[in-house]
């Protein structure tokens, strides 16, 4: 080659693709599909931060310390403490109370029903998922806190020396202790909000579950291993982001949980940290009880609840999205 020969350097060929009209449109479509969903959640958001600006400018910083109710009153008169307390309890029930259930019923639908009943479970748990939350409230205020007194006085009884078992003004040495101390608590809401939760828990974790690799499971039995002794080295460690974002997916459905909460629990305005005692709060039976009667001013307070809620629902739902995403069986999805 002599010297005068220009030298050519490789470069990277430009790939191009050529989308036919199907798949613009299919694109135009997601996207916005995507833009709309996102300027609904900003449009509902800065509404209520709208809504909420003359309460939030009275009460200050006392908005989330201060726990009585009365927005009427003047200034340090209304705020979330007790109301958000009770929220964040009835969550922490429901969580308790879905999670065995559902993680339960994950495994066994994916791992031990066979093959012909396992599709008829996925239908009854996705029905289950579709009941009207009013059905759950009336079917916990009718029957469900009543059968379930005499497990609130055992717990009170033996665990009373634990702040959160407490219920005060009952003697449980006393057996004509009347059953409405127990009922209308935190705890009758929280279970009954736990079970309308399991559904979809259960099936957030038996989709991943489904998706454990398929030669892991044959290379455990290979070894060895056991059907259990499968799940737990294989199944539960790939699905262990699918567990904790269905929790946290649940726990953000049960913070916003309205009609079930205020069809049981019997709302009063102080901190209540008694699980077992008749009597509490949450933001979203607050909203729905004094809404119809409010003033000006009381709604704006009511939309500074709400404003709230819906950043804490926001932060749990995110952190649930970025827990899945982050183990294995979101990033194989």
């Amino acid at each position: 080659m002599s010297a005068d020969t220009p030298v050519v350097q490789d470069r990277p060929r430009a790939l191009t693709v050529n989308p036919g009209l199907a798949d613009r449109i299919f694109l135009a479509w997601a996207r916005a599909s995507g833009v709309f969903v996102l300027a609904v959640m900003l449009g509902v958001g800065g509404y209520l931060a709208v809504r909420a600006t003359e309460a939030l400018s009275v009460a200050g910083l006392s908005f989330v310390t201060t726990e009585t109710w009365n927005p009427d009153g003047g200034h340090g008169q209304f705020g979330i403490a007790a109301v958000l307390i009770g929220t964040l309890l009835i969550g922490g029930t429901a969580v308790l109370v879905a999670v065995p259930l559902a993680l339960g019923s994950a495994l066994y639908i994916s791992e031990y029903a066979p093959r012909k009943l396992r599709r008829t479970l996925v239908s009854l748990v996705d029905l289950m998922a579709a009941v009207p939350s009013v059905v759950y409230g009336v079917w916990g205020f009718m029957l469900l806190q009543y059968q379930l007194t005499g497990v609130a006085r055992w717990v009170s009884t033996y665990f009373g020396w634990i702040p959160l078992f407490r219920v005060n003004g009952a003697d449980p040495d006393d057996p004509l202790t009347p059953p409405l101390v127990y009922t209308a608590s935190t705890l009758m809401a929280g279970i009954v909000v736990g079970f309308m939760i399991t559904p979809i828990m259960c099936s957030i974790m038996r989709e991943v579950f489904d998706q454990a690799p398929a030669g892991e499971r044959e290379g455990a039995y290979a070894l060895g291993s056991t059907r259990w002794g499968m799940i737990r080295s294989v199944v539960l460690p790939f699905g262990r982001g699918g567990i904790i974002g269905g929790t946290m997916l649940g726990l953000g459905r049960a913070l916003g949980e309205t009609i079930t909460v205020y069809l049981i629990l019997s709302m009063n305005f102080e901190i209540q940290p008694h699980v077992l005692q008749s009597g509490g709060s949450a933001v979203a039976p607050l909203i729905a009880l004094r809404y119809g009667d409010s003033t000006d001013f009381s709604v704006s307070a009511l939309m500074a609840a709400g404003l709230t809620l819906f950043l804490l629902t926001l932060v749990v739902n995110f952190a649930a999205a970025a827990v899945v995403a982050r183990s294995r069986s979101g990033a194989s999805s």
